[in-house]
C-alpha cells in the first residue's frame, strides 16, 4: 500500500483531508455496492434524530455492501494474525452533519469474532458475528453471509456478482459519486454521543455490475423493506483506505 500516493490524491474529495495523522489501514476487495431508493420519510424514523438524512434529488438510498477486508492494522503495528483479514457485509444509508456528508450503518456483519468485539467496544458500531463464505471464479464472486450473533435479528445475503464494464471514477454531481465517494462514518454511542470517523482513499475504481441475488434479508431486520426493483450495482476490485481516530462531534 502506497500511503504517500493515497494522501497526494485529493482532487476527488468533497472536502479537505482531516487534520492530524491517519492511524489505521484497510484494503477492501471484490466489493459490491448494491443500492435501492427508499423514501426519506421511511428512513427518518429509523435514523437517529441527530443525523440529518442526505438525499440525492429528494431521494434517500440504502446500500447493501459485501466485500473482503485485508491489511487491517494500526499504523505502527504489523499485521495481526486472526484480525487483519476477514469478510464483511454492511447495510448503510447516507446522512449529513454540520455540512459534512457521511455514512450511517444500520449493521455491519463480519466473520471475525475479535474484530466484531473490538469494533462494538471502541468504535460504537453495530457489528454482528456472521458465517460468511466468498469464492472468486475468474471475475465472478459467489458470496453468502448468515448472521450468527447471539440475540440479533436474522440477516442473510446470498448472491453471485461480476463487473460488466470498464473501470471509471464517478464524476462529481452524479448519483454514482454521491453514493460512493463518502469520506466519513457517523456512530452513536449508548450515551447518545455522536462520533465521526474520517477516512481517505483514491477515487473509487467503479465498474457497472450484474448480480444474481438469491437471498437478501439484511435490511429487513432494521424495518426496511427494499423495493421489488433491480438494485443499482457497482463493483470495485480493490480500494486501499486510511482511517483517522474516532472523535466526538459537538
Amino acid at each position: 500500500m502506497n500511503t504517500a500516493s493515497i494522501l497526494r490524491d485529493v482532487e476527488h474529495r468533497p472536502y479537505p483531508l482531516p487534520e492530524g495523522p491517519w492511524v489505521t489501514t484497510q484494503s477492501w476487495h471484490e466489493l459490491l455496492f448494491a443500492h435501492w431508493p427508499i423514501a426519506p420519510d421511511i428512513l427518518r424514523a429509523l435514523v437517529p434524530e441527530s443525523l440529518a438524512l442526505d438525499t440525492f434529488e429528494g431521494q434517500s438510498w440504502v446500500g447493501v455492501v459485501p466485500f473482503r477486508v485485508s491489511n487491517a492494522h494500526p499504523r505502527w503495528s504489523p499485521l495481526i494474525p486472526g484480525l487483519s483479514q476477514f469478510l464483511e457485509i454492511n447495510v448503510r444509508t447516507y446522512v449529513v452533519v454540520n455540512g459534512i456528508p457521511g455514512v450511517y450503518f444500520f449493521s455491519l456483519d463480519a466473520a471475525n469474532a475479535l474484530a466484531v468485539a473490538l469494533a462494538r467496544t471502541f468504535f460504537h458500531l453495530p457489528y454482528y458475528r456472521a458465517q460468511i463464505q466468498c469464492q472468486e471464479e475468474g471475475d465472478t464472486i459467489h458470496y453468502h453471509s448468515q448472521r450468527t450473533h447471539p440475540g440479533a435479528r436474522p440477516g442473510e445475503f446470498a448472491a453471485t456478482y461480476r463487473p460488466i464494464a470498464p473501470v471509471v471514477c464517478a464524476g462529481k454531481g452524479t448519483l454514482e459519486y454521491w453514493l460512493t465517494e463518502r469520506y466519513c462514518l457517523y456512530a452513536l454511542a449508548k450515551q447518545r454521543r455522536l462520533y465521526r470517523l474520517d477516512i481517505h482513499h483514491k477515487c473509487w475504481p467503479l465498474q457497472i455490475a450484474e448480480s444474481e441475488l438469491q437471498r437478501n434479508t439484511m435490511a429487513l431486520g432494521h424495518g426496511i423493506t427494499l423495493p421489488d426493483t433491480p438494485p443499482l450495482l457497482h463493483y470495485a476490485k480493490r480500494q486501499d483506505v486510511l482511517l483517522w481516530p474516532l472523535h466526538r462531534v459537538r
